[in-house]
């Protein structure tokens, strides 16, 4: 039962990071912009967090840091597609290799240096109950904030009116400009809410996840979010089975190799990447399922002609 549990802790902290940037990745989607500056964004979010939380010795200052920090990246973003007009393929690109590269510059200085994780929620007596206390009532806010934000997104998108109009500029955005709603700021609005969900997925790497700062520590997690988008076929419900499937893989491999099975380590370290392709492979077998699902302003990116 112990193992079970510590497993089941394990499968929650890595399945966070990919939720969070994926539910706001979903959102920026549903509006018709593809962003796939979301690895980028994410490393940025975590130089920017660790460094908030190491001067003001406070997760809450480091998380809002991040958050800024992915917004300022999805503005870039938004001011090139959305305000020039670029190729949004590549301006997702650049951004991710702009990303990179300044969030090292950025992080050069805390290479090495330790914060004090997040705190971890304490209940009495419901937190020390067997099994399910630590991992109902015992996670960081981040875990419950990813929580919260997937029911959210569902609630905005499916039950009101500004949800209704998102998408519709999603299907078809120049019925809904006919229309006379305000294609180009709502779209943006969307971006930067996925910037901020994508700096705050950064952020929980160095504050919660590790407590220190390294180049490059996204490790390729803004890549598997926006597969698990696809993966979900834009649904917030599906995206949470998602994480979780994907973080379950994560946390296979580790467990694998501390089992000394004889198994190559470098093959088990790819399975996270191998069940990304793996799960692309089949959507795209899926074409008539992912084409009614997806965004019309999208279709002709995950649903090509053959």
């Amino acid at each position: 039962m112990g193992l079970l549990e510590a497993i089941i802790l394990s499968v929650l902290a890595a399945s966070t990071p990919l939720l969070l940037a994926a539910a706001g990745e979903l959102v920026a989607e549903r509006s018709g912009v593809l962003n796939l500056g979301l690895e980028g964004t994410m490393i940025m979010g975590a130089a920017c967090g660790f460094a908030g939380a190491h001067f003001a010795g406070s997760s809450i200052i480091g998380a809002l840091a991040g958050i800024l920090a992915g917004m300022f990246m999805s503005a870039l973003f938004a001011a090139l597609t959305l305000g020039l007009a670029v190729n949004q393929v590549a301006a997702g690109l650049s951004l991710t290799i702009f990303g990179i590269g300044l969030s090292g510059l950025i992080g050069a200085d805390f290479v090495g240096a330790h914060i004090e994780p997040a705190p971890h929620l304490r209940i009495p007596m419901l937190t020390n109950l067997p099994f399910v206390g630590k991992i109902v009532f015992g996670q960081d806010a981040f875990v419950y904030t990813s929580i919260a934000l997937v029911i959210g997104i569902g609630w905005f998108l499916y039950c009101t009116r500004a949800g209704l109009i998102l998408r519709a500029i999603g299907d078809n955005h120049l019925s809904a400009h006919a229309l006379g709603h305000p294609v180009l700021r709502i779209r943006t609005y969307a971006v930067l809410f996925g910037g901020a969900c994508a700096g705050l997925a950064g952020a929980y790497l160095p504050l919660a996840y590790t407590p220190f700062f390294i180049p490059g520590m996204t490790a390729g997690r803004g890549w598997i979010a926006l597969a698990l988008v696809v993966f979900a076929s834009w649904r917030p419900v599906r995206l949470v089975v998602g994480a979780y499937l994907f973080g379950a893989v994560t946390i296979l491999q580790l467990h694998a190799q501390a089992m000394s099975l004889p198994i190559p380590s470098q093959f088990m370290s790819s399975l996270p990447y191998v069940a990304t392709v793996m799960v692309l492979i089949a959507i795209s077998r899926r074409r008539g399922v992912a084409g009614s699902a997806a965004p019309a302003s999208l279709r002709l990116v995950f649903v090509p002609n053959r």
